[in-house]
């Protein structure tokens, strides 16, 4: 399978803009490049069952976030503090990520 570009990079702060996390921000943990998913801090949790290995072990219940695809999700800003799309810039032959709504660096 093809990687897929994704303007996200982990440690962005994003805003969910559809799903059941509709609205709320959060920080990107983790990229998948391959599926073009990306794993929030503290959203889109499910719970997983985890089965004892162990004799005397006990059987808990977790929350663990799953991948949610990247189109979902509209990069914020450090600059003017909104959700906007991302591009990217040449300047002194470095490329560099730019906010398409303030035109600042991001």
């Amino acid at each position: 399978m093809a990687r897929m570009k994704l303007k996200l990079k982990k440690g962005d702060f994003v805003k969910v803009v559809s799903g059941k996390d509709k609205g709320k921000q959060a920080k990107i943990l983790r990229t998948i490049p391959d599926s073009g998913k990306v794993v929030l801090e503290g959203l889109f949790l499910v719970k997983k069952i985890k089965r004892p290995k162990k004799a005397g072990e006990k059987a808990e219940i977790m929350n663990v976030s799953m991948p949610v695809f990247a189109s979902k999700l509209m990069l914020i800003c450090s600059s003017c503090g909104k959700a906007s799309r991302s591009g990217y810039s040449l300047t002194d032959k470095e490329k560099t990520r730019v906010c398409r709504r303030c035109g600042n660096k991001i």
